[in-house]
């Protein structure tokens, strides 16, 4: 293992324009994950593994609230499992309600966030009782949960609900588990594997916190590469069976509504408009969805109340991300410039160096 090449996010994208194969790429090409017939073929087997586990079986109907590359993966899966399956990508809740109805759907694959927002709108907008969607699974994906949240989903709705770890690069299920205090139960022997945050090698008893990777069986078409996934567990030291559920997030990627952003490209972006001398990226869960804000410092006084100033930094960011972000400016002149930092109210995201983080 400690032979093999070692790859982050930033190491796939920069591989962009010489992959081959099928390319699943992240929603701001901040991955790309080369899959061969026979990466693609294990890809839609382990997921559509991932449902069975779930319970879903030849007399559902699944719709799938999932971003691409995930989306189209899980309802490929979904179709070899069920007896119908379709893609709606993670709509307002209004349209996501009226899919559901309208499919007669039986099974909702869905991020955690995604879910709660559904049942919150629900209750407080539609005045509609949960149970008369009447849904048999729900399948979390593509996020760290809230606590609760399973049990939360399986009251409300009234029905199973199973969390399945998915690959950040792709989407395809790794590993399930039908508990929230249960660890996860891997699909396959050798696809996943925890690290030490410090080196390129498997975690050892000192490691509190070890990080999710990929393991060169889980993907043929990059050879011995182990892909670190930017998930970080826990390590319970049990050397049980099980795989720790990851807590957090480390590296320069930060997870925001099942969407991976990245910071180097905001850094890059924010560089080429003058003035700006630093910054701030909020990310917060007070309600059911994450919320993301951009506070942005100046070191001139007439920069922090110029509205093109404000409109330029707003444009660059839309640009970056399908996340919505929303830009704030800092009232107080910055005008030494320092670098950009992260705020994540959540508890999630640890830090952008790992050797500090561990």
């Amino acid at each position: 293992m400690t032979a093999a090449r070692w790859l982050t996010r930033d190491d796939l994208a920069s591989s962009a324009r010489t992959a081959e194969g099928l390319l699943l790429v992240a929603p701001d090409l901040s991955s790309v994950f080369p899959l061969g017939p026979e990466d693609a073929a294990a890809a839609t087997g382990l997921t559509a593994a991932a449902l069975r586990a779930a319970g879903v079986g030849g007399r559902d109907r699944v719709v799938v609230a999932l971003a691409e590359p995930a989306g189209a993966l899980w309802t490929a899966a979904a179709a070899q499992v069920a007896r119908a399956a379709a893609a709606v990508e993670p709509r307002g809740r209004l349209r996501l309600h009226h899919a559901l109805t309208a499919l007669g759907a039986t099974t909702l694959v869905s991020t955690p966030t995604g879910a709660m927002d559904l049942l919150a709108r629900l209750h407080l907008e539609f005045l509609l009782d949960p149970l008369d969607l009447g849904l048999d699974h729900i399948v979390l994906t593509g996020e760290i949960a809230s606590r609760r949240t399973m049990g939360h989903l399986a009251g409300e709705f009234g029905c199973a609900v199973t969390e399945v770890l998915a690959s950040p690069f792709g989407g395809a299920a790794l590993a399930f588990r039908a508990a929230e205090d249960a660890p996860l139960t891997p699909l396959a022997d050798g696809v996943l594997g925890l690290a030490s945050l410090t080196k390129d090698d498997l975690a050892g008893p000192q490691d509190a916190l070890a990080e999710v990777v990929l393991t060169p069986s889980g993907h043929s078409t990059l050879g011995d590469a182990v892909l670190r996934t930017g998930l970080v567990a826990r390590a319970d030291g049990s050397g049980g069976s099980g795989l720790p559920a990851p807590a957090h997030t480390v590296g320069d990627h930060v997870l925001v509504r099942g969407v991976w952003l990245a910071l180097p490209r905001v850094e890059k972006a924010l560089s080429k408009i003058d003035g700006v001398t630093g910054w701030e990226l909020s990310v917060e869960r007070q309600g059911t969805l994450d919320a993301a804000a951009l506070t942005v410092s100046f070191g001139r006084e007439s920069l922090v109340r110029n509205p093109m100033w404000r409109s330029r930094i707003e444009q660059a960011v839309r640009a970056l991300t399908p996340i919505s972000i929303d830009v704030r400016i800092a009232q107080d002149v910055l005008e030494t410039p320092v670098p950009g930092t992260v705020d994540d109210r959540r508890g999630h995201h640890l830090g952008r160096d790992r050797a500090l983080v561990s």
